[in-house]
């Protein structure tokens, strides 16, 4: 990680992906709708939360496709693409059915975002934590803990839930090799579904305070989407420079361009 920073720290970074403005503008209704979606909640609006959780995903997508337009994306946007996309659709899917049908069609559908954002990340695991065991034991132990804690509650849905918390946990050690904002994403990501998981299979759990635990879920799974968009974005441009500079002086050009497009 050390060496590639220091391989670009010559090249022509932009101090920001958002300066397109189409980016910008879809980063700024995401915003936007995300608060609205949160005082719903606050508000006890429950249709209107339903309605604007349906939308929250596209335009996060849309800020990685404005940001990312005008050259061929790298693996690294496609799968965060595709991720977004499952994370719509548990999304909004799960409002077509029922219980343990809909809990089911949400778990499907962010298991695969989770397999897609791990997709995303594995190029870069040697950057990540798995180099560095000792810091694997706090996402070990909450896995351990959350499993061992539903376990009781979860019948015959606790093989599906074992496997996708495992997936979100893997998911969630190898954005750390993205970079720290990733990485932090990664980790709240997981804190949202673990909240998921704690409402679903403990009875009577609660977060404490005034505020209800739907909007905590939210605003946890808002934020880490957000941040895992932000450091992938982040990354993508460093990737980019860095292989404007390797291409030489000519390449250097190159690489300040490729770094808002790519």
């Amino acid at each position: 990680m050390v060496a590639s920073i220091s391989r670009v720290s010559h090249a022509p970074v932009p101090s920001t992906f958002l300066r397109r403005r189409p980016a910008a503008l879809a980063a700024g209704a995401f915003l936007l709708l995300s608060a609205v979606h949160l005082g719903a909640h606050l508000a006890g609006a429950e249709r209107l939360a339903e309605v604007t959780q349906w939308f929250v995903m596209p335009l996060l997508a849309l800020v990685v496709w404005a940001a990312t337009s005008g050259a061929r994306r790298s693996r690294l946007v496609r799968w965060t693409l595709v991720a977004l996309g499952f994370s719509w659709l548990g999304d909004s899917a799960p409002d077509l059915s029922s219980g343990d049908v809909s809990f089911l069609t949400m778990v499907g559908f962010f298991l695969l975002a989770q397999l897609s954002y791990a997709a995303a990340f594995w190029p870069r695991r040697g950057e990540s934590l798995l180099r560095r065991p000792l810091l694997l034991v706090p996402y070990g132990i909450a896995l351990g803990a959350l499993v061992a804690v539903c376990s009781p509650h979860a019948g015959a849905l606790l093989v599906p839930v074992m496997v996708y918390g495992v997936c979100l946990t893997v998911m969630a050690v190898l954005s750390t090799g993205v970079n720290r904002v990733a990485g932090v994403g990664g980790a709240i990501f997981l804190v949202s579904d673990a909240l998921i998981a704690l409402g679903a299979f403990v009875p009577g759990f609660e977060v404490p305070g005034p505020l209800s635990s739907g909007f905590w879920v939210m605003l946890t799974y808002l934020a880490g989407q957000a941040l895992l968009v932000v450091g992938i974005l982040r990354r993508d441009v460093q990737d980019a420079s860095a292989a404007g500079l390797a291409g030489g002086p000519s390449g250097v050009a190159g690489g300040a361009s490729g770094a808002l497009s790519a």
